[in-house]
C-alpha cells in the first residue's frame, strides 16, 4: 500500500477527521477502501483510466450530492436530476461537495464572464447609484432584461441576416423544388402552403417573380389566406424560418438543421448598440467618464484598476466585493478576459477557473472542493498561482480533493492517493496513500516519474519548407506573421491568453492537408462507445454476418438485434416517481444488450457481446480482418489499448476522448496535424508514449504542430514558437522562434525561464 498506513500521518484526532471509503467498486475500482484526511489538500494520481475520477467524482462527490438532494422534499426532488447511489459499501464523514470541473459553461449567448461571476450584477448596481445621467434601477443596465436590453438585437449584441441564396434556387419554380431548406420538399405541408396560396405562380421560376411577388414569398407577415375550404396562416419564407429556427437554441437542433442554419444565417454586429447589447439610455449613463459597456469590454486587469479609482461611500462595500472578484480573476491567471466575453467561448480550463472565483470569497467552511486537473491550459508560470489558490481554499478549513498529473501540483499535497497500477481492468487499486516523500520512495509508476525529465534533442530535425501565417489579427494578435516549419515537430507555447489558439486555430484549419484535433467535446449518448464512434462496429458486424450467413443489422444494439426489454442499453432505468431513479442491469439480457438469438451466432467461438466486452488490445489479438486491425492499431498507438470496445463514451475522461478523436483523424489523408494540448489527462509516464507517437507521425513524413504548455513536449520539439510576453493586451506577439536549445540558451521569456528550470 505504501510507506504509511492508510488513514494516518496528518494529525492525531478522532475518526471524523477522515473521509472513510469502504468497498468502492464504481467502474473499474477493485473494492477500494481508504481514509482521506479532512481539511487537507489531497491529490489523486495515476495513469489515465486508473480509476481516479471513478473514486473522486463517481463515488465521493456523487454520494455527497445525492445525500444533499435527499434532504429536500420528494416534491422538490422530482425537479432534480436523478442520481443513483454509487457502488460502494460505505462512505462516512462526508461533507457537502462542490465540483469545480472542466465542463464547458454552455453555449448560451446570454451568459458571459460577467454574469457567471456576478461581477456584472455588482457593476449594474454601481452604475444605477453613481451613473450620470441617472437611468433607473440596476435592471436598466441589464442586457438580459427588457428595461436594459437593446430592442433591436434583444440584448444579444448581434443581429441575424438570412442569405436567401441558401434558401432557394431561383432557376426553379416552387413545383420544381425551388425551396432548398431541410424539411421543405415539394410535398411538404409548408411548401404546399406556398404553392396553393394564390400569392405566387407555383410554375413560374423564382427569378421571374415581380418585386411584389418576391416580397410576398419571402417577407409577408402572418396573414390569413384561404386554401380550398380551409383558412390558414400564411407567412413569408424568411419570416417562417426566423420563427422556426432562429428563435431556438442552436444546440437543441438536429444536426442537419444546425448545418443548414450555419450556412444560411449570417451574424452581424447590431447597428443600434454597436454590439454592446444595451439600449441608448443605459449607454448614455457614465461613471468616471466610462459607460457600463466600456467597462465590460475592458480587460479584467484594466477594469480592476479602474474600479480602484472609484471613491464613493454609498457603494463602498459593493466596490470592495467587486475589486476582490476582479483581483481573484487576475490572480487566477484570467486577467486577460473581459466581462463581456461569452461563457461558451471559454476553454475547459478557463471555465474551471471562472467557476473557482465564485468560491474564493465564500464564507462557507468545511466544504469538500473537488477539482479536475485545475492546471489544464496553464503555463508553468500560472501553475504556481493556481497552487496558491488551492492552498487558500484548504487554509479556510476546507477539504480539497484534486485529480492531477502535473508534478508541480502533486508537490504541494498534504496527502497523495496513487491509483493503478495500470488502466481499465489493470487499474482500480490503491498503490500508495501517504505524503509526497513517501510517494517518491514508493516505487509506484507515479513515484518513479515524479522527478523524470525529458531531455533536449541532440540534433533537431531539419524543415522541408514552411507553412506561412501572415498578418494574423484575430482577438489579441498584433499583425502576427510567422513561418511554421514543415516536416518537423513544432510546439506553440506561451502563457494562457497569449494568443496561441488564436494564431493556430484562426489561421490553419481549412488549409489543404491540415487536420485539427482540438478540445471540443465528443457528442455521444450512453449508447455511444469506442466501437460505434470509430466506425469499428461496422466491419465487426460484417464479419459476424458473413460467418453466420445472417443480416449485419442483427449485431447492432441500436437496431434489430437489440434486447427489447432494455432497448439495447444493457440497463433498465426505473423511474421512482418523485424519488431518484435507479439504473439496474437488464434481467432479460443480463446486461449483454442483445437478444438470445443474436448471441447464438458466434465468430471464432465468441458472441458479439463478448467481443464488445474485450479491451482494444484483446480485440487486436482476436481480429485478423484488415479493416478492423487498422483502427485498433491506431487506438493502441494513442495509448488506449486498455479501453473497452463497448464502454460508453460518457464514462471516458477528457484525455481519453481527445485521444479517441486523434486515433480517428490519423486515418485521414493529412500531411499536417494540429493538436491542442494533447497531454491533457496524461500521466507523467504516458507523456513519453505521446512523444513517441508524435515522433512517429513526423518520421512518417508529416508535419506536427502542438499547442502545449508541458515542458517535456517543449524540450522534445524541433522548433518552438513562443507567444507573449504576457496575456490579453500584453500578449499577441511572437517573442521567440527557434530550437528549444536556443530558447534555453538565450531566451528571456517566461517560457525560457521555466524551461531552463525544468531542464536543470
Amino acid at each position: 500500500m505504501g510507506s504509511e498506513p492508510v488513514g494516518t500521518g496528518w494529525r492525531d484526532a478522532d475518526s471524523h477527521d477522515a473521509i472513510e471509503v469502504r468497498g468502492a467498486r464504481e467502474n473499474n475500482l477493485a473494492d477500494v477502501s481508504l481514509d482521506i484526511p479532512k481539511r487537507r489538500l489531497t491529490v489523486f494520481t495515476g495513469v489515465s483510466g486508473s480509476g481516479k475520477s471513478s473514486l473522486v467524482f463517481g463515488t465521493i462527490a456523487a454520494e455527497s450530492q445525492r445525500l444533499i438532494n435527499e434532504t429536500y422534499t420528494a416534491f422538490l426532488q422530482s425537479f432534480m436530476p436523478s442520481l443513483g447511489r454509487p457502488d460502494v459499501d460505505a462512505l462516512r464523514n462526508l461533507s457537502a461537495a462542490i465540483l469545480v470541473d472542466q465542463e464547458r459553461m454552455g453555449a448560451n449567448s446570454r451568459s458571459t464572464v460577467g454574469t457567471a461571476t456576478d461581477a456584472n450584477t455588482m457593476l449594474r448596481i454601481i452604475f444605477s447609484r453613481l451613473g450620470t445621467p441617472r437611468v433607473g434601477s440596476a435592471s436598466a443596465f441589464s442586457f438580459n432584461l427588457a428595461e436594459g436590453m437593446c430592442p433591436r438585437c434583444e440584448g444579444l449584441g448581434r443581429v441575424t441576416d438570412i442569405d436567401v441564396n441558401q434558401l432557394v434556387d431561383v432557376e426553379r419554380s416552387l413545383n420544381e423544388g425551388a425551396i432548398t431548406v431541410p424539411n421543405f420538399g415539394v410535398d411538404a405541408w409548408y411548401t404546399q402552403a406556398y404553392i396553393n396560396s394564390g400569392l405566387v405562380d407555383p410554375d413560374a421560376k423564382l427569378k421571374d417573380y415581380t418585386p411584389a411577388q418576391w416580397d410576398d414569398f419571402l417577407h409577408k407577415p402572418p396573414t390569413k389566406v384561404k386554401i380550398g375550404s380551409s383558412a390558414i396562416t400564411y407567412e413569408g419564407l424568411v419570416v417562417k424560418l426566423r420563427r422556426l429556427y432562429l428563435s431556438k437554441d442552436r444546440e437543441s437542433m438536429q444536426p442537419h438543421i444546425r448545418a443548414f442554419v450555419d450556412r444560411a444565417v449570417v451574424f452581424t454586429t447590431c447597428p443600434d448598440c454597436a454590439g454592446s447589447r444595451l439600449n441608448a439610455a443605459a449607454l448614455a449613463s457614465k461613471v468616471e467618464g466610462r459607460t457600463i459597456a466600456e467597462c465590460s469590454a475592458m480587460q479584467v486587469s484594466e477594469l480592476a484598476e479602474f474600479v480602484r479609482g472609484i471613491d464613493a461611500e454609498s457603494v463602498g462595500p459593493l466596490l470592495g466585493t467587486l475589486r476582490e472578484t476582479l483581483d481573484s480573476l487576475v490572480e487566477i491567471g484570467l486577467g486577460y478576459l473581459s466581462l463581456d466575453r461569452e461563457s461558451g467561448t471559454l476553454s475547459g480550463g478557463e471555465a474551471q477557473r471562472v467557476k473557482m472565483v465564485r468560491h474564493l470569497g465564500s464564507s462557507l467552511t468545511d466544504i469538500t472542493y473537488v477539482f479536475d486537473e485545475p492546471t489544464v491550459g496553464l503555463h508553468p508560470h500560472d501553475i504556481q498561482r493556481m497552487n496558491d489558490l488551492l492552498l487558500r481554499l484548504r487554509d479556510k478549513g476546507n477539504t480539497v480533493l484534486v485529480v492531477e498529473h502535473k508534478p508541480e501540483t502533486i508537490e504541494i499535497a498534504d496527502h497523495v492517493v496513487d491509483l493503478g497500477p495500470g488502466a481499465g481492468p489493470a487499474g482500480g487499486q490503491v498503490c500508495f496513500s501517504g505524503d509526497v516523500p513517501g510517494l517518491r520512495a514508493s516505487g509506484t509508476l507515479t513515484g518513479r516519474h515524479l522527478g523524470h525529465r525529458a531531455r533536449l534533442r541532440e540534433r533537431a530535425r531539419q524543415a522541408r519548407g514552411h507553412l506561412s501565417i501572415t498578418g494574423a489579427t484575430l482577438h489579441n494578435l498584433r499583425d502576427v506573421s510567422v513561418d511554421i516549419p514543415l516536416g518537423v515537430l513544432t510546439v506553440v507555447t506561451g502563457v494562457a491568453g497569449s494568443g496561441k489558439s488564436s494564431l493556430i486555430h484562426g489561421s490553419l484549419p481549412g488549409r489543404d492537408g491540415v487536420v485539427v484535433v482540438d478540445q471540443s467535446a465528443i457528442r455521444g449518448s450512453r449508447r455511444s462507445n469506442p466501437a460505434t464512434y470509430t466506425g469499428l462496429l461496422d466491419p465487426i458486424r460484417a464479419a459476424f454476418a458473413k460467418a453466420n450467413g445472417v443480416k449485419a443489422a442483427l449485431f447492432s444494439a441500436n437496431s434489430e438485434g437489440a434486447c427489447q426489454n432494455c432497448k439495447g442499453i444493457g440497463l433498465v432505468y426505473t423511474d421512482l416517481a418523485m424519488m431518484a431513479g435507479v439504473a439496474s442491469v437488464c434481467e432479460r439480457c443480463e446486461g449483454k444488450r442483445f437478444t438470445p438469438e443474436v448471441l447464438t451466432h458466434t465468430l471464432r467461438g465468441k458472441d458479439i457481446s463478448q467481443v464488445l466486452a474485450m479491451s482494444v488490445e484483446q480485440v487486436r489479438d482476436f481480429f485478423t480482418e484488415r479493416g478492423v486491425r487498422a483502427v485498433l492499431d491506431r487506438l493502441a498507438d494513442v495509448g488506449l489499448g486498455y479501453l473497452g470496445l463497448g464502454q460508453p463514451l460518457t464514462t471516458l475522461s477528457g484525455g481519453e476522448r481527445q485521444r479517441v478523436k486523434l486515433a480517428i483523424r490519423m486515418a485521414e489523408k493529412a500531411t499536417t496535424y494540429v493538436l491542442d494540448e494533447p497531454t491533457t489527462g496524461l500521466h507523467l509516464a504516458d507523456v513519453d508514449q505521446l512523444l513517441a507517437l508524435l515522433d512517429r507521425l513526423v518520421d512518417d513524413g508529416n508535419t506536427v504542430i502542438v499547442i502545449e504548455h508541458h515542458q517535456a513536449v517543449m524540450a522534445h520539439a524541433d522548433w518552438i514558437i513562443d507567444l507573449g510576453p504576457g496575456a490579453g493586451h500584453d500578449g499577441g506577439r511572437v517573442v521567440f522562434t527557434g530550437t528549444p536549445a536556443d530558447l534555453v540558451a538565450s531566451g528571456d521569456s517566461l517560457t525560457a525561464t521555466h524551461l531552463r528550470k525544468y531542464l536543470s
